[in-house]
């Protein structure tokens, strides 16, 4: 039995069954590089699901972890600490929206959203808190976020959920006019949806839904847990358009692999106050160190412009690929994040990539998702693209 085997069996007899995992046990990962037990190298164009977004072993930011832990890990949110305070002036600096509360997770994020959302409504005297959400989307597995998951086989084992959720078609403007009213507490949206199959919002949908938030006096909460922190090639992707969300979500490259999220408001948004919400863990030093060296990592090393250009070639080289072969017959998304629609359910080919040293990640819609760390380069593109025509 090999050490790989060794290690998934004592797992399997120990974990809840619930994620089907590859038969893959990855020991450690050196820049865009993963390597498994037996020394395998595999080159990552996954990030775990969007989240490592300076890649595996970058010294800089190691190196600020280690030093945060040796001097306080945990406090508890009865106390202030330093690395918190510099990571949320940051996060308000760069998503331009006033007020931060730091979560442990995205799905966490959701949930504070949904809180802040129903107290806004209550106080605005309204009856139902209808919330107006996105099919197709995805924001979480707990209940409130499984709530606003547009997505059936998700939600059925689960059910009754929170009640007066409503779905709309994403990118169809009159579907959400169609459920809106003065009732309406909050639409709830990704800005690039991505579980669902790598689609961006139209620049008419994203204005024309803030349009009716603003009429009706409801919130527009933008779930950015994966598109944002520089992926869509601006630091937030609702930046590329001529609005401000009143509530965005954030987490995975929030971190860079500690585990953290947070929802940011505006002061319209700013409905909880003391004893409303909070979290034991989220937010503590250790994590916040890690998001305050992020937001300063990103700004030298100019990430965010590195992802413009290299995802530009990246849209190119998938481009060519669409054009030769019929099997692909779309290809969506911006920046680094963007996925290529096959006439096939593509499962079997993200195994044989696998198999082959190659993390690709299938979406909703016959789709593969290629959301590599945000430092790929040029000869990276061109590495996985060899390594996928050799499988189509």
């Amino acid at each position: 039995m090999t050490k790989s085997e060794q290690i998934i069996q004592a797992a399997d007899s120990a974990y809840l069954s619930i994620y089907r995992r590859f038969p893959v046990v990855f020991d450690h990962g050196d820049g865009v590089y993963l390597y498994d037990v037996e020394g395998k190298k595999y080159l990552d164009f996954g990030a775990g699901i969007a989240v490592m977004g300076l890649g595996y072993g970058h010294k800089r930011y190691n190196e600020a972890l280690k030093k945060q832990i040796d001097k306080l890990i945990h406090t508890s949110n009865l106390f202030y600490h330093e690395p918190g305070a510099e990571a949320a002036q940051k996060l308000r600096d760069a998503s331009g929206l006033n007020h931060v509360f730091f979560t442990n997770s995205g799905t966490e994020a959701v949930e504070g959203a949904l809180k802040l959302a129903k107290k806004h409504a209550n106080q605005a005297g309204k009856n139902d808190y209808d919330i107006i959400a996105m099919k197709h989307s995805f924001h979480g597995r707990s209940l409130g976020a499984l709530s606003v998951t547009g997505n059936d086989h998700y939600q059925e084992p689960f059910r009754p959920l929170i009640q007066n959720i409503k779905f709309a078609d994403y990118n169809d403007l009159k579907s959400v006019e169609a459920l809106v009213s003065d009732n309406t507490s909050a639409v709830i949206m990704e800005t690039i949806q991505g579980e669902g199959g790598i689609y961006p919002a139209t620049e008419e949908f994203l204005n024309g839904v803030r349009a009716l938030c603003d009429k009706h006096n409801a919130l527009l909460i933008l779930d950015e847990i994966q598109c944002g922190m520089g992926r869509s090639g601006y630091m937030f992707a609702f930046q590329k358009y001529d609005i401000e969300p009143d509530i965005l979500l954030c987490a995975k490259a929030l971190g860079c692999g500690v585990p953290v999220g947070a929802f940011v408001c505006n002061d319209k948004a700013a409905s909880m106050t003391y004893g409303d919400h909070g979290t034991t863990y989220g937010g503590n030093p250790l994590v916040c160190a890690a998001v305050s060296e992020v937001f300063d990592i990103f700004k030298e090393e100019k990430i965010v412009e590195h992802v413009k250009e290299v995802g530009e070639y990246l849209w190119n080289k998938l481009e060519e690929l669409k054009s030769k072969y019929d099997c692909i017959v779309d290809h969506r998304g911006r920046g680094l994040i963007q996925g290529l629609e096959f006439s096939f359910e593509p499962k079997d080919l993200v195994r044989k990539c696998l198999d082959g040293g190659l993390v690709v990640i299938a979406a909703e819609n016959k789709t593969v998702r290629f959301v590599p760390p945000l430092v790929i380069n040029y000869g990276d593109v061109d590495e996985m693209v060899e390594m996928l025509v050799s499988l189509l």
